[in-house]
């Protein structure tokens, strides 16, 4: 945390103004209201004996076409295989091209030995990581999935309608079997509700050129740079490390409201009281800093930002379970696997970030996190060491993409760069809305 010199060497090392990676293709125009989708159910009826239910082999010898929806929307309707498995993706166009992930977009997957249906799966949005599934489940009933960037939000919901009617009956009528369950809300961001936090994001990249790194350094309420530990002044090639940097976000929200920088020693103290001899040794190792100092910058920005009375740990903190299982592709193929939820002074499985993230996104539009990073020491009993912070930003573009900026040590770095530095860590998460001037 306060001793992060090596990471924070290699953090600041990459260019200031370094754009992570999106999670979909960028889009020149944004998506529709789903509810609006172009319905494609009279092609999928047109095309039933020829496509959907004949023979694997004659499927794949079709032929892909070109077909107009009413109002002159394309969609190509095209076969393709992979593995035991085959496909008759029904793709639609988007900035000329039909790469079957654009909204609208109906993907039907078959066994190439057996015909036997696996799967129906439909983008609701631009976004190849985020669409709803349909199984067979028995002769009478189906079962819905709803993923969003590896996450099952909705995992195997029973739906009273046969598989086969699925194949081709509207969207729409297809979600109603979910009812109020289906979350649409996750699939129907407004681009305009993220201005204020996409022009936040600018003000930060515009400040990273006048910072450096420095371990253990940070601005005091003076806007001196002086060394967390001692509060001494600096002296030469002053800079921010990971907590300085967190607390610089901060005061730039804060200070256009207060007209002061906050002081340094308050956001060191323990915000709960450290009773048992385990905990004590925990302070004399320092290992509880960061879970600290990010949620005593939560909760002043929740006294200044919000009110006296929602400045406390469990309204800053987040502690919301938006999925229980994910999608681990780490060996090759997809696995399904439990993802444990939050945990009391840990937070959640840092692999299952993104998601999060994304559902936060959606469901808390304009607050930014504050993350302490933590892990198991190898020691008996074990220890839990919170060892890093970083500012995480999650928003929608313009166009409706989903982006996370993630800004570590007076540098933005990628959150898959940052997931990747982390292996097998823990994140605890407090929230700040972003609102007003940002003045660091």
């Amino acid at each position: 945390m306060r001793k992060m010199l090596v990471l924070g060497m290699i953090l600041f090392a990459a260019p200031a103004f370094f754009t992570p990676p999106l999670s979909g293709a960028q889009s020149l125009k944004a998506d529709a209201p789903t509810a609006s989708i172009q319905d494609d159910s009279i092609l999928r009826q047109s095309i039933k004996d020829r496509w959907l239910t004949a023979s694997p082999a004659q499927v794949l010898k079709n032929k892909p076409f070109i077909y107009n929806l009413p109002g002159g929307v394309p969609v190509q309707v095209r076969s393709g295989g992979r593995g035991d498995e085959f496909m008759v993706i029904l793709a639609r166009e988007r900035n000329g091209t039909y790469t079957g992930t654009a909204q609208g977009s109906w993907i039907y997957t078959r066994k190439v030995t057996t015909g036997e249906a696996e799967r129906i799966r439909v983008f609701l949005r631009s976004d190849p990581l985020a669409y709803v599934q349909f199984r067979p489940l028995g002769r009478d009933r189906s079962l819905m999935d709803v993923v969003l960037h590896e996450a099952y939000v909705i995992r195997g919901l029973a739906l009273g309608v046969p598989f086969d009617r699925l194949l081709v009956i509207p969207l729409e009528e297809a979600l109603a079997f979910a009812g109020e369950r289906f979350p649409r809300r996750y699939f129907d961001p407004d681009p305009r509700q993220y201005r204020n936090i996409r022009a936040f994001v600018s003000r930060i990249r515009a400040g990273l050129p006048g910072l450096a790194f420095q371990d253990d350094g940070a601005l005091d309420e003076n806007g001196r740079y002086v060394f967390i530990e001692n509060l001494r002044p600096q002296g030469e090639d002053p800079g921010l490390n990971c907590s300085g940097f967190a607390k610089w976000v901060v005061d730039g929200m804060l200070r256009p409201v207060t007209g002061q920088r906050l002081a340094i020693a308050p956001l060191k103290a323990p915000v709960t009281p450290r009773t048992s001899s385990l905990a004590a040794n925990f302070e004399n190792r320092d290992s509880l800093f960061g879970l600290d100092w990010t949620r005593n910058l939560a909760l002043e920005a929740a006294r200044v930002l919000r009110s006296s009375s929602f400045a406390r740990v469990e309204n800053v903190e987040v502690r919301r379970e938006s999925f229980a299982s994910l999608i681990d592709r780490s060996r090759g193929s997809a696995a399904i696997k439990n993802y444990p939820g939050f945990l009391l002074n840990a937070g959640f499985s840092l692999e299952g970030i993104r998601p999060l993230l994304y559902t936060l996104a959606i469901d808390e539009p304009g607050c930014l996190y504050l993350a302490s990073v933590n892990n198991e020491r190898p020691t008996v009993p074990p220890q839990r060491q919170h060892y890093h912070v970083a500012v995480l930003v999650p928003y929608f573009s313009e166009t409706g993409v989903f982006q996370v900026a993630v800004f570590e040590s007076a540098a933005e770095t990628g959150l898959t760069g940052f997931i990747g530095r982390h292996p097998n860590a823990m994140v605890n998460l407090v929230r700040i809305p972003v609102e007003g001037s940002f003045e660091p």
